[in-house]
């Protein structure tokens, strides 16, 4: 890794896919925890707005640019090495598809029994030879400690060395910042992930990717549930964007 830039108070890393897979598959080779996140305009707001979430954010050993805003606001701030966003759905298929020739296998924690059940089974076509060594999914409300300790044991026991994680964002990075030292590997939160490679949502054509335009196809997709996500934390992103660029307010991590 290059380190990383900060973008309202969020470290985020100067990384590509290669860079971000390679220290992924060399820390579960060496059982050794490693933290990732791909942050994208939504989860940088919700770590601007809680300072608790921003300081769990900035332990993360890799917080990849997930979107084009994120990165069109790294280039802006001087990483023109930055040409590709990393972001959460890419980067897993990337990882499995490497971690299947390599026997490294991997735990799946998150969302529903159903949605993991057609992830699990679509990734296994995908990518022959994929080991999957357990998956766990969500309660949908805070953990008890045991709880925790449970999950952990499950994750640990199974001999799972890569562990993705969507539980979807912030609760995702909380719970990697709170547990993520204790898994002997890679965790990696994916958000949206699970739904995308079990079917149960579309992504937009590269053309509107590339045009930083993803989130209209979602909020299209989800508007009850995403309102409030694109409508009013994207125009504080670009507000407060500019009070950096234009060096009116610091925002170190």
């Amino acid at each position: 890794m290059n380190g990383k830039l900060s973008i309202l108070g969020i470290g985020v890393s100067l990384t590509d896919y290669a860079r971000t897979i390679d220290a992924v598959i060399s820390a579960a080779k060496e059982r050794r925890p490693l933290r990732v996140t791909a942050l994208a305009v939504h989860g940088l707001m919700e770590g601007f707005y809680d300072k608790d979430l921003a300081h769990n954010l900035n332990s993360f050993d890799i917080v990849t640019p997930d979107g084009q805003p994120v990165k069109w606001a790294l280039n802006l701030l001087g990483a023109k090495e930055i040409k590709d966003r990393v972001c959460g759905p890419v980067l897993m298929f990337k990882i499995c598809e490497r971690a299947a020739p390599e026997k490294i296998p991997v735990f799946f924690y998150g969302s529903k029994k159903e949605i993991l059940e057609r992830l699990e089974a679509n990734l296994l076509k995908l990518c022959p030879g994929l080991i999957v060594a357990g998956v766990k999914a969500d309660r949908f409300r805070d953990t008890t400690p045991d709880e925790d300790r449970e999950d952990i044991d499950t994750i640990n026991g199974s001999g799972a060395l890569i562990v993705f994680v969507g539980k979807g964002c912030p609760r995702q990075e909380k719970w990697i910042a709170a547990h993520g030292l204790r898994i002997r590997g890679a965790t990696i939160a994916v958000g949206a992930a699970f739904d995308f490679h079990a079917g149960m949502l579309k992504r937009p054509s590269k053309f509107f990717q590339d045009l930083g335009l993803e989130w209209a196809f979602r909020l299209a997709q989800e508007p009850r549930r995403l309102w409030k996500r694109y409508i009013l934390l994207n125009p504080a992103f670009v507000f407060n964007l500019c009070l950096q660029l234009l060096k009116v307010k610091k925002y170190n991590t």
